[in-house]
């Protein structure tokens, strides 16, 4: 199953492609990025991967055209966390999706708002995967109230991000792991190094949500 779909946030309307393997385990939401979309080369590669696992996908614009060329709406991560959970409830209220387990892979910026969103108790998160995030921006309350087990990849080249990380996944009380890529920067453009991420987030995502 393969579908362009819209869903609306009162304040705009999202465009996503949703893609889903016959019997998924589940299905992946995909926060993306300060300045990325749902056609991100590399969150479109790792998708592609996690269907090649037969895990089901939604690649989601969380800022219209418009809201992102307004730079400052890129760290709005109240914003962001909105709309993802607007887009967590579609999923929850379609008849192909509602019975799956969610998972919540964010990039950047975005994996600040996947973790904020696991953080409410509201929304059944069964894991999270940040690639290169800020999950720092999630703040410290938010972190020490997720329970999804939680997958922090870094790049080792990204030596800012790699000290957020690490702070991170110490305020994080949930089951957790950190990955550092070795010789990859923020945008995982060495070679092997974004296959690297895919089949980390393949295997974690796989391994909590349930068969059968």
């Amino acid at each position: 199953m393969k579908s362009l779909v819209h869903i609306d946030s009162g304040t705009a309307t999202m465009e996503g492609m949703l893609e889903l393997p016959h019997d998924a385990p589940g299905i992946v939401l995909f926060a993306h990025g300060s300045g990325s979309s749902r056609l991100s080369p590399r969150n479109n590669h790792v998708a592609h991967v996690l269907r090649d696992a037969g895990i089901g996908t939604l690649l989601l614009d969380l800022l219209t055209p418009d809201e992102d060329r307004q730079y400052h709406n890129r760290f709005d991560i109240a914003l962001l966390t909105h709309r993802l959970r607007t887009a967590a409830a579609w999923l929850g209220a379609q008849e192909a999706t509602m019975a799956l387990p969610l998972g919540l892979f964010g990039a950047s910026t975005g994996a600040a708002a996947a973790l904020q969103l696991a953080a409410d108790p509201a929304v059944p998160v069964a894991a999270v995967v940040s690639r290169g995030g800020r999950p720092d921006l999630a703040g410290v309350d938010a972190l020490r109230t997720v329970e999804a087990p939680t997958l922090l990849i870094v790049g080792g080249a990204d030596e800012p991000v790699i000290t957020l990380n690490q702070q991170a996944h110490a305020a994080l009380g949930c089951v957790k792991r950190l990955v550092i890529v070795p010789g990859a920067t923020h945008l995982f453009e060495e070679p092997g190094t974004l296959d690297e991420v895919a089949r980390q987030a393949a295997d974690w995502f796989a391994g909590q949500f349930p068969r059968g």
